[in-house]
């Protein structure tokens, strides 16, 4: 079973940058696909981004230019990187590793509130 531990959410202010970290408790360079997911209160769960072992990435259209995502295989880590930051950004954000039957493993979330 493998562990998944997010940090780096926050309180920041419309405009501000914060850098999402999650670590896996074992090795994701044999995991294909990572990502990063949230939700905020009253919503649906959103995927934000997802990279491959490949270097893809795909992104939702509202964090499109804002925010990437990326991973270190030698950290067992992977990061989401959020720019410009909006009020509509606030929420509790999660990342996961994909199997082949989609997104498997999760973490316990980091919240992130974006506010003035």
């Amino acid at each position: 079973q493998v562990q998944l531990v997010e940090s780096g959410g926050g309180l920041v202010q419309p405009g501000g940058s914060l850098r999402l970290s999650c670590v896996a408790s074992g090795s994701i360079s044999s995991i294909s696909t990572v990502g990063w997911y949230r939700q905020a209160p009253g919503k649906k769960q959103e995927l934000v981004a997802t990279t491959t072992s490949c270097g893809s990435t795909n992104y939702a259209d509202s964090v499109k230019g804002r925010l990437t995502i990326s991973r270190d295989n030698d950290k067992n880590t992977m990061y989401l990187q959020m720019t410009s930051l909006k009020f509509e950004d606030t929420a509790f954000y999660y990342c996961s590793l994909w199997t082949l039957v989609g997104p498997t493993y999760w973490g316990q979330g980091t919240q992130v509130t974006v506010s003035s």
